[in-house]
């Protein structure tokens, strides 16, 4: 079994992974301030509760966006399970199958949703990732990464409107029944959900333009099924898509 873990700014999203089937994953909070002795006892709790036996863990994989966690996770999981880790890093890119541009630049989970997209479909695609950034990273046919670019994701944009303004709250993510918001909660739901949903269209079909060709468009992160049936270019819907490209990328490198 393999344990993948995906460090993000919101969320800590890890799995275990059996003969290439996900047996579990869950999702908790990020949070800084937390201890390696703190995320040990949310470990153990998970484990036990999806009956995961750790000896059976044989291999770690660890993808991060958050610095000042890296050196936690790595003593959590070589005292909790007796593992090294394999921290995705731009020095190891060189080995996988797709060339990457500016390596130091981009972040680890968008490189993995770029090898698990290259790697599933073959084709041209775009990887739109609902996460605490909107990102959308593009993927030629021959796995070289086209480029990306990035939104507010669609909570900061709920988050900012609440946090920024005296009377707006925070709102549940969800279709509005109508363009036309008849109370504070549609309103805004309408603005950032169908608001998105054309951005996502526009940013889809400037890319197609730009590149004169199709392409093949999945959505991963733990937002992203708020937008299913929301957009008309999201073609793939793929909830675990970086957790797969991480583990792919583990299988590579050894």
């Amino acid at each position: 079994m393999q344990l993948i873990i995906d460090i993000g700014n919101t969320n800590i999203v890890f799995g275990i992974n059996l003969n290439g089937v996900w047996k579990n994953i869950w999702r908790i909070r990020t949070d800084t301030k937390k201890t390696a002795d703190e995320y040990e006892v949310i470990f153990r709790s998970l484990f036990a509760s999806g009956k995961v036996c750790k000896n059976e863990i044989s291999k770690v994989v660890l993808s991060s966006v958050v610095p000042s966690l890296n050196d936690d996770f790595k003593e959590l999981i070589e005292r909790f399970l007796n593992q090294k880790v394999l921290l995705i890093k731009p020095d190891i890119y060189h080995r996988l199958p797709i060339k990457i541009l500016n390596p130091y630049q981009i972040g680890t989970d968008l490189v993995a949703n770029a090898m698990a997209a290259f790697t599933k479909f073959e084709k041209p695609c775009m990887v739109i990732d609902f996460g605490t950034a909107l990102t959308f990273i593009t993927v030629s046919g021959s796995g070289e990464i086209l480029g990306v670019a990035i939104a507010p994701g669609l909570g900061t944009a709920v988050r900012s409107l609440a946090g920024d303004t005296a009377q707006l709250p925070h709102v549940q993510l969800a279709q509005p029944p109508s363009v036309l918001g008849k109370n504070t909660v549609h309103a805004i739901q309408s603005g950032v959900i169908i608001g998105y949903a054309g951005l996502i269209d526009r940013m889809v079909e400037r890319t197609e333009a730009e590149l004169q060709q199709k392409l093949h468009v999945i959505a991963t992160g733990g937002l992203s099924e708020v937008l299913n049936g929301g957009t008309s270019r999201i073609t793939h819907f793929e909830a675990n898509l970086t957790l797969d490209g991480l583990k792919i990328i583990g299988d590579l490198i050894g």
